[in-house]
């Protein structure tokens, strides 16, 4: 499909039209539940909402996290498709994460470094998903992007 710009008013209005008022969530594919579950409640912060047999419904922020277990699925590397999953956080609060995240040993993949209006760091959960903490808004990032 095509699209030109000329088409844009209309396009838009399509999509609003859906109802589509936002992200939702995330579900990660992990190779050990419990291990996992240690790690994103631990080390992360995050809050467990449900506990299935093979999966577990987690909170952190306004963000909703599924971890699913696959152990079935390998372990893939430099697929296409998503790359890293970002969350918001308050600047404030970003030099103890990156201390919490160094206290664990947590792989850490890019920085801490300032970047885009914020401050971000990009870092491995034990399967090998590359998460990111950022604390610029989209409307800061655009700012100073090039």
């Amino acid at each position: 499909m095509v699209l030109y710009l000329a088409e844009e008013e209309t396009l838009h209005s399509k999509v609003i039209s859906h109802g589509v008022q936002g992200f939702s969530h995330v579900t990660i594919d992990v190779a050990h539940l419990a291990q996992s579950l240690d790690f994103y409640v631990r080390t992360l912060g995050m809050e467990v909402v449900h506990r299935g047999r093979r999966d577990v419904y987690l909170t952190w922020g306004t963000a909703w996290v599924c971890l699913q277990e696959r152990p079935e699925l390998s372990p893939l590397t430099q697929q296409l498709g998503v790359n890293h999953v970002a969350f918001y956080i308050a600047p404030a609060k970003f030099d103890l994460l990156v201390d919490v995240l160094r206290q664990a040993n947590v792989p850490i993949v890019r920085g801490p470094l300032q970047r885009g209006g914020g401050w971000s760091i990009n870092f491995l959960d034990p399967d090998g998903v590359q998460l990111e903490c950022y604390t610029a808004t989209l409307a800061e990032r655009m700012e100073t992007w090039v």
